[in-house]
């Protein structure tokens, strides 16, 4: 990526992301490097540097092939898991179609009776969670990370030393603490750039197939963004949080920054959920450190999800935050159900406005969607 061009073309860069690595990801398979596709950030991706292998995201976030799942799969059931589902089926992601073997993780039951239809048309794994943070959470995902390596190690046979993996934690640490650097811009008021821009960049580094390049690649941007960023006026400043964001949904960030509001964080795993806690390099247990930092990830798989109500409190102060949007794709009756905790956090502790919105993936709800958010800024 140039950064000798503006910060316009070089975001239009990271938005096309995706699609440049639908390219890319042909030729690494045409050179025999292994293709690892996930569905999840809880699956820990120093074990693919450790193996130099590459890390695809699933394509999970449009419409287009929920059709064909529904044939299968109920049609009450979150868009997420038909997506999912839907793009392995058709053979319409070119990231699915070239994966060696895709990681799956019990996170919803939803997701854990879809994978077994999956497994019919390409080699599964499936990464057991606990339902709680606790030590015997830990020595369980533990056991898992452990049990993940050996199939890896099977499937590619090879061997994954402690020392590769120590390799992949020190690259991974250091690919977080550039996104945190990134995304740290966006505590300037008025925020420097647009969410929609913050969003696509973030989102783009997931599809870049050589992770020690993005720790140059986002202090360029950061350096390049306070010397030209744009200093718009100030503007009511929102934190989205709930279901992962992007693709389809990236209409809510829209709604929201056409009614004159910035998004200047995102708390959900789309942005800064499983960036912000490092794996401790000082820990002589690998597996044990790894264990450690995925658990610690606020998902709403989780119960108590305290963890979230944490990084959430933390953000919203260092932030500033005026005003929180928590989206929950429908049918993710977990994000759902806790919405109400999130709402008392937020009204409550932090005595400020909380908004919960559902959606799906289609484009039918656009305009319900803009006048309720519309009505959420002006109140702010």
């Amino acid at each position: 990526m140039e950064l000798r061009k503006n910060l316009p073309e070089i975001f239009e860069e990271f938005a096309e992301g995706r699609q440049n690595a639908f390219l890319n990801v042909k030729k690494i398979k045409d050179a025999d490097k292994p293709v690892i596709g996930i569905f999840c950030t809880y699956f820990p991706q120093e074990l693919a540097v450790a193996m130099d292998a590459a890390v695809v995201s699933l394509c999970a976030t449009s419409d287009e092939t929920i059709p064909a799942a529904e044939q299968d799969l109920p049609k009450n059931l979150c868009p997420l898991i038909k997506s999912s589902y839907g793009f392995g089926k058709t053979d319409k992601c070119p990231f699915f179609y070239f994966s060696d073997i895709v990681v799956g993780e019990t996170t919803c039951d939803g997701k854990k009776k879809m994978y077994e239809y999956m497994a019919e048309f390409k080699p599964v794994h499936i990464m057991e969670l606990p339902n709680r943070v606790s030590e015997d959470g830990i020595t369980l995902y533990r056991n898992e990370i452990i049990r993940m390596k050996e199939k890896l190690e099977e499937v590619f046979g090879i061997t994954i030393t402690e020392e590769d993996i120590r390799r992949g934690i020190r690259v991974k640490n250091a690919e977080r603490d550039a996104l945190k650097r990134f995304y740290s811009v966006m505590k300037a008021d008025p925020a420097p750039i647009t969410g929609t821009d913050l969003l696509n960049a973030m989102l783009g580094t997931t599809f870049h197939f050589n992770r020690e390049e993005i720790p140059a690649q986002m202090d360029a941007l950061v350096e390049k963004i306070k010397a030209e960023g744009t200093k718009g006026e100030k503007k009511p400043r929102i934190m989205l949080t709930g279901c992962p964001t992007g693709g389809a949904t990236m209409k809510v960030v829209k709604a929201i920054e056409d009614s004159g509001a910035s998004v200047v964080c995102f708390e959900n795993c789309s942005g800064a959920k499983a960036v912000e806690e490092n794996v401790d390099e000082s820990n002589p247990d690998v597996y044990d450190a790894l264990a450690r930092k995925y658990i610690n990830i606020g998902c709403s798989c989780m119960s108590p999800n305290d963890n979230r109500i944490k990084l959430m409190g933390e953000m919203i102060d260092e932030y500033r935050v005026d005003g929180v949007i928590d989206m929950e794709l429908q049918a993710c009756h977990t994000y759902a159900v806790e919405g109400l905790r999130i709402k008392r956090f937020v009204n409550g502790e932090k005595g400020i406005p909380y908004m919960q919105l559902e959606t799906d993936y289609s484009q039918a709800d656009v305009g319900q969607l803009t006048t309720r958010v519309a009505a959420f800024v002006e109140m702010l």
